[in-house]
């Protein structure tokens, strides 16, 4: 009875082939009633699938507008907070997280419209787009290591300030000048770290990062093992340059571009201009090689989301052209509490003579807590800044990972899917499903000649008839 059962699988896939091939030498006689009959099945069945079609098609439209109407929305609201941020909170470490936040939540979102929109991805002018786009974000890379590298100078300050506060920050003993020498020394090497990073954004400095330390013989020794001077971009890097190739040729779509992408050219755009504001955010803020802000970025004021953005691209200019923050090592909130209270304690120390003054040593507290204050935000904010910068490289390398997927999908490959779906009969997959279900018993069963079969022969051609026809239109369904 198997055998019997295995031979029906395999003479159902031959006679789905058989089938096809007397279909095309049908008999003359025959011809004519047959075709008016089939002529006639196709004009209705036809129609009714016509009619199937654009409502699918309509609803599929409407669904598409709905996600892009979306998606520029939740764009408009995420930077509309960013840019209506107080004076105390803009340009924080909080703030910047928030920055880096926002861009992920449009990175998901964007991926789920690539996602929802495959077939449209492979096609022309989209999938230019779309290259060029994560051609973009691979740049992105170079500035997340960058600003990684810049925390990490961020860290040294923050030893330094830590020492001046260990020795100055004791209120259970009096000062003395030993205490006074060990913070003046701690703020001198604070001020030429600075300094040298200053130096090093513009013309890339060889100078020694650690604690003012210029000696050749240390600085051979002290660079091997300190994190902090690795660098993970080459000494001859810019970021400027890194933002103005990321900004080149980032013009938004032609109307002709909109109508043949089905209106999935503009959050290809939306996502560009996020991209290009939010690594320019990043260097603005945080220490990077030849720092640069001069780059052209204009925006459409016909998306919703140009006017938060361009807010926003203003207020760090402006903040930019400040004269105290004209030489700054970053816009960063924090850098400037180092900058200003570190210049200040500095010259509170150089003038102070022993004993010291009632006045003078309540100045000294109010300095050491701004200090405190400080290095308590960067205690706080810089491991989840990373982790944030960390995070983003990893979405970037995602979504273009699967982007590229999408792009390698030929129209060829899936034509051919298409065509084996079409192309299977019934009877075929029937028997497919019949054979594939019975080889594995009969292979087992075949010597057994004393076990009966657990199914009649009826009853497992209607579950492969059953079965045949769902994977069918599942297969269908799916366009796999």
């Amino acid at each position: 009875m198997w055998s019997l059962w295995f031979w029906f699988g395999l003479l159902g896939i031959l006679s789905g082939t058989f089938a096809e091939g007397c279909d095309s030498v049908a008999m003359p006689e025959n011809q004519g009633s047959s075709s008016s009959l089939s002529s006639f099945g196709r004009s209705i069945f036809g129609v009714r699938q016509e009619q199937v079609h654009s409502v699918e098609a309509s609803h599929e439209s409407d669904s598409c507008n709905l996600e892009l109407g979306s998606f520029q929305k939740r764009v408009t609201d995420r930077f509309q907070d960013l840019s209506v941020a107080s004076d105390e909170e803009f340009l924080s470490i909080s703030w910047i997280q928030k920055v880096l936040n926002a861009f992920i939540l449009c990175l998901e979102d964007f991926r789920a419209i690539l996602l929802n929109n495959k077939e449209h991805v492979t096609k022309p002018p989209l999938d230019r787009m779309v290259s060029e786009f994560f051609d973009r974000s691979v740049k992105a890379l170079d500035i997340c290591n960058a600003s990684r590298d810049g925390i990490e100078k961020i860290r040294t300050w923050q030893k330094l300030l830590e020492i001046v506060f260990c020795a100055l920050g004791s209120s259970k003993r009096a000062l003395t000048e030993g205490q006074f020498r060990r913070a003046r020394k701690a703020l001198m090497d604070l001020a030429l770290t600075m300094l040298d990073e200053k130096e090093s954004g513009s013309i890339f400095s060889q100078r020694n990062r650690s604690f003012g330390r210029h000696n050749s013989s240390k600085d051979h020794h002290s660079t091997g093992h300190s994190r902090s001077h690795s660098w993970s971009v080459s000494r001859s890097w810019s970021a400027s340059k890194q933002l103005q190739s990321i900004a080149n040729n980032l013009v938004p779509p032609r109307p002709t571009e909109i109508a043949a992408t089905s209106r999935l050219a503009i959050p290809v755009y939306t996502m560009n201009c996020v991209l290009l504001i939010v690594l320019w955010t990043l260097v603005a803020a945080i220490p990077c090689q030849d720092r640069g802000l001069s780059i052209h970025f204009s925006v459409p004021r016909q998306l919703s989301w140009s006017t938060p953005v361009s807010v926003l691209h203003e207020r760090i200019t402006e903040e930019s052209k400040k004269r105290e923050r004209r030489n700054s090592n970053g816009l960063l909130k924090e850098i400037h509490q180092i900058e200003t209270s570190s210049r200040h304690m500095t010259d509170l120390i150089d003038s102070a003579q022993f004993p010291l003054a009632d006045d003078q040593k309540t100045q000294i507290d109010c300095d050491v807590n701004e200090l405190m204050r400080v290095c308590e935000a960067f205690r706080n904010g810089l491991d989840p800044l990373e982790r944030q910068v960390r995070e983003v490289f990893r979405k970037i390398m995602a979504c273009r990972t699967e982007g590229l997927d999408y792009l390698g999908t030929s129209s060829h490959n899936e034509q051919w899917k298409w065509w084996v779906v079409d192309e299977l009969s019934d009877v075929q997959i029937c028997g497919a499903c019949t054979f594939f279900y019975i080889s594995p018993s009969f292979f087992e069963r075949r010597n057994d000649s004393a076990r009966q079969a657990d199914k009649s022969f009826s009853t497992l051609v209607m579950h492969c008839i059953i079965l045949s026809t769902c994977l069918k239109k599942r297969m269908v369904r799916l366009r796999i």
